[in-house]
C-alpha cells in the first residue's frame, strides 16, 4: 500500500487563506434582485484597466519577443521607470540597481523575508496583520512577534511599544501603510520612528506601501529614501496592482541594497525565474501613461471611503476604527460574539460579504474589516442600510 508522503508540519499548521474560506460562505447561493451579494471581502479595484493599456497589450502579444524570459529582477527598462517613479514621488535619488520587479507585492515580501530571517529567528508584525504576511513567515518557521495598537491611536501602532519586544532572535519589523486590513494611514513621524528603531537595533525595516497610490496627491508619506545609508535598514515594498488594476498581472516590486538585491536574486531565480513579461509590459506603460488615469480613480475612492466613513460615523452601534485607501476597519455591536460568526450571519442574513477580525491575528474579535474598492458608489448606501438593519436585529 502506498503512503503519502507526510507534509511539512510548518505548512500543515498554517490555517487555508481567509479569503477561499469567506468565498466559500456563499458558494453556489443565489440571490434576490432585490438583496443582491455585496462582496466587501477581496481588495481589487472595482474597474478594470484601462482601455489603451489594454489595446496596447494586444498588439505586443503578436510580437515573439514578448513571449519568453526576461532577467530575473525585470526589465531593465522597467527597472529604470520605476526607479524614477520613486526617486520622484520621494525625491530622493533611487538606482534602477536598487529596485527589483517581482511576481506581485506578495512575492515580494515572500523573497524579501527569505533573505533577512530563517527558521527560529523573530519578526515584528503588528496587528490586525495582513494574513499572507503572517502564513509565510509561519510557513518558513519565522516567528511572528505581534505589536497591537493602542486604544484611541486609529489603528496606528506605536515604536515604543515595538521596542520592548526586541530580541536577541528580532531580524525585521513589518510595516504597511496605508495600512491593510485597517485602511490606516500612518503617520510620517510613526514611520520615521519605525525606521530609526530597526536602524538602532540593526534589523531590517520592512515597508509595504502597496497603496501609496491612494494617498492625497502631493503627500510625501516619508523622507526614509533621503537617509544617506537607508540600504542597510530599510527594504520597500510595492505592488503595481491596485494602482492600474493589475491584480491578476502579478507584477510587484522590491527596493533595498545591493547585498540584500543579490540575495532576492538568487530566491527569485528559483520560485519563477522572472516575473511574468506581460505584467511587467503593463506595469512600464502604466507608469508611462497613466498616472493621470490613476489619479482620478483615486479621487474617486476618496469620495467613496468619505461617503462610508461618513456614514458609519452616525452608526449608534458600528463604531469605525479607521478607515483608508481599500479598507475600513469596524467594531461590531455584539460583544458575545466572535467576529467570525457575526461575519457568516452578515453573508447569511445580509448578503454582505466581509472579512472577520479573527482572520487577522488573535484578539480581533470584535472587528469587522471592510474591503469598499470592488464596489460602486451607489451600492455604499445599501452596506450601510444592511451593516444597521442588522445590528438592530440582535443576536441570533
Amino acid at each position: 500500500m502506498k503512503t503519502v508522503p507526510a507534509a511539512n508540519p510548518w505548512l500543515a499548521a498554517v490555517a487555508p487563506s481567509p479569503i477561499g474560506e469567506t468565498k466559500r460562505w456563499v458558494l453556489g447561493r443565489t440571490f434576490p434582485a432585490d438583496r443582491p451579494l455585496i462582496d466587501l471581502s477581496q481588495a481589487v479595484p472595482g474597474y478594470p484597466p484601462a482601455l489603451e493599456l489594454r489595446k496596447h497589450l494586444g498588439e505586443l502579444l503578436l510580437d515573439p519577443a514578448m513571449h519568453g524570459y526576461t532577467p530575473i529582477l525585470g526589465l531593465p527598462t522597467l527597472r529604470e521607470t520605476y526607479a524614477a517613479h520613486l526617486s520622484s514621488f520621494y525625491g530622493a535619488r533611487i538606482g534602477a540597481d536598487e529596485v527589483g520587479i517581482t511576481s506581485g507585492c506578495n512575492q515580494a515580501f515572500c523573497l524579501a523575508l527569505m533573505s533577512i530571517a530563517q527558521a527560529g529567528d523573530q519578526v515584528i508584525l503588528p496587528r490586525p496583520h495582513y494574513f499572507n504576511h503572517d502564513m509565510w513567515m509561519r510557513m518558513q518557521g519565522v516567528e511572528p512577534v505581534s505589536l497591537d495598537f493602542r486604544p484611541g491611536s486609529g489603528a496606528v501602532p506605536n515604536a515604543e511599544d515595538a521596542e520592548k519586544l526586541i530580541g536577541p532572535r528580532t531580524r525585521a519589523i513589518v510595516l504597511i501603510s496605508p495600512n491593510n486590513p485597517t485602511g490606516a494611514v500612518y503617520p510620517r513621524a510613526t514611520i520615521h520612528a519605525f525606521y530609526e528603531l530597526a536602524k538602532k537595533h540593526g534589523i531590517a525595516l520592512l515597508l509595504d506601501e502597496t497603496y501609496k497610490d491612494f494617498l492625497p496627491e502631493g503627500e510625501r508619506p516619508h523622507g526614509l529614501f533621503d537617509e544617506p545609508d537607508w540600504q542597510g535598514t530599510l527594504v520597500h515594498l510595492y505592488s503595481f496592482s491596485k494602482v492600474f488594476a493589475l491584480t491578476g498581472y502579478r507584477v510587484g516590486g522590491v527596493t533595498a541594497g545591493a547585498g540584500l538585491m543579490a540575495e532576492i536574486e538568487k530566491a527569485m531565480d528559483c520560485v519563477s525565474i522572472c516575473p511574468p513579461r506581460l505584467g511587467q509590459e503593463a506595469a512600464l506603460y502604466g507608469l508611462r501613461n497613466l498616472l493621470p488615469w490613476a489619479r482620478k480613480n483615486t479621487e474617486g475612492l476618496k469620495a467613496r471611503a468619505d461617503l462610508l466613513g461618513q456614514g458609519l460615523q452616525k452608526s449608534n452601534r458600528w463604531r469605525l476604527v479607521s478607515i483608508g485607501a481599500y479598507f475600513a476597519y469596524v467594531e461590531h455591536p455584539f460583544a458575545d460574539q466572535p467576529s467570525t460568526a457575526v461575519s457568516k450571519r452578515l453573508a447569511d442574513e445580509e448578503n454582505l460579504l466581509t472579512i472577520p477580525g479573527d482572520m487577522f491575528g488573535a484578539g480581533q474579535e470584535r472587528f469587522v474589516r471592510l474591503a469598499f474598492a470592488n464596489v460602486t458608489d451607489d451600492k455604499i448606501p445599501a452596506v450601510l442600510e444592511r451593516l444597521e438593519r442588522f445590528g438592530e436585529s440582535g443576536p441570533a
